[in-house]
């Protein structure tokens, strides 16, 4: 008999599977000249369909929360929940020139991320939980903090106005998450619009490569809750997370100083 696979192998099998089937995806559909929406409909659909189909195969009584799918509200019972985004980052998926999109794969017990991979398609990388990803390289210059492409949010402006930083804009919540664990960015912080399938799986990436994670008021997260909205966030370099924190801290205090 062969090995079991392990959580964390299926984790990053099926981020780099669901990778594979978007790269190719999008290709036949734009030779095909697809129109941009049908392209992102049909990546979001596929994505997801691949993703529990593979779940219910090798994990049969886990359960899912998934991004594309109605709430099962057994998840808030399970003991193991499986929490993906199969697509993130649709709208750049639906640009072809774009390579900022991601695949969240994560295994949640008792609230807390024990297993996880995101998948980087378009540049062939993922990242996983085990064998974790190195800690990324000092850098000597100022912090770099990836940023929405459209709207940065406040809590990256007061952070990058605190430490003499620089921001960065990236597409999806995994690309701008993996751009700190690779080393290309020193910051990602977030506040105003976000759910647990967007941060778990690069939460559990990030802090198997000894970065810091927490909510942006410092405290650890949970999930599998019954709400999954969960707005904020704070990866980064471990010696930037006590200078980041207070600066939001001074700022929640004071917000119009």
């Amino acid at each position: 008999m062969g090995a079991v696979e392990t959580d964390h192998q299926l984790a990053a099998r099926l981020a780099m599977g669901t990778g594979q089937l978007l790269v190719d995806l999008r290709r036949a559909l734009t030779s095909e000249g697809a129109p941009r929406w049908v392209v992102e409909d049909e990546g979001d659909e596929r994505a997801h369909r691949f993703i529990v189909e593979q779940l219910a195969a090798s994990r049969p009584h886990d359960t899912v929360l998934s991004e594309e799918a109605i709430d099962d509200r057994r998840r808030l019972t399970a003991e193991r929940v499986w929490i993906v985004d199969p697509l993130d980052g649709t709208r750049e998926f639906g640009e072809p020139t774009r390579s900022d999109w991601a695949v969240h794969i994560a295994l949640v017990v008792g609230g807390t991320p024990v297993a996880g991979a995101v998948s980087l398609p378009a540049v062939g990388l993922t990242f996983a939980t085990d064998p974790a990803p190195s800690p990324p390289p000092a850098h000597a210059g100022p912090p770099r903090l990836v940023v929405s492409r459209s709207r940065p949010p406040m809590v990256a402006r007061v952070i990058a106005d605190a430490l003499g930083g620089q921001m960065l804009p990236l597409g999806s919540a995994g690309a701008k998450a993996m751009a700190v664990v690779r080393g290309e960015a020193d910051i990602y912080a977030h506040a105003g619009g976000q759910y647990e399938w967007d941060s778990c799986a690069p939460v559990a990436v990030a802090a198997a490569a000894g970065l810091h994670v927490s909510r942006i008021d410092g405290s650890p997260f949970a999930y599998n809750r019954p709400d999954p909205w969960l707005p904020d966030l704070l990866i980064c370099r471990p010696e930037l997370a006590g200078p980041a924190l207070a600066a939001v801290h001074r700022w929640s205090a004071d917000p119009w100083s």
